[in-house]
């Protein structure tokens, strides 16, 4: 019994890791594509075309 409960912890304890792990990769890409998004809203906000109907995601 002790050692289905410590395979079982240690598979949460293995699941838990790789998870944090994902989130901290995708938590980056998201905020580089905040970034990149933002460029991109005010290049058009400021650029010389009156055009502005792509601003509107």
């Amino acid at each position: 019994m002790i050692w289905k409960v410590l395979g079982f912890i240690v598979l949460i304890w293995i699941a838990l890791a790789l998870l944090g792990a994902i989130i901290k990769g995708v938590f980056w890409l998201v905020v580089a594509g905040a970034v990149v998004l933002g460029l991109v809203w005010l290049y058009k906000a400021i650029s010389s075309s009156d055009d502005h109907s792509s601003l509107k995601y």
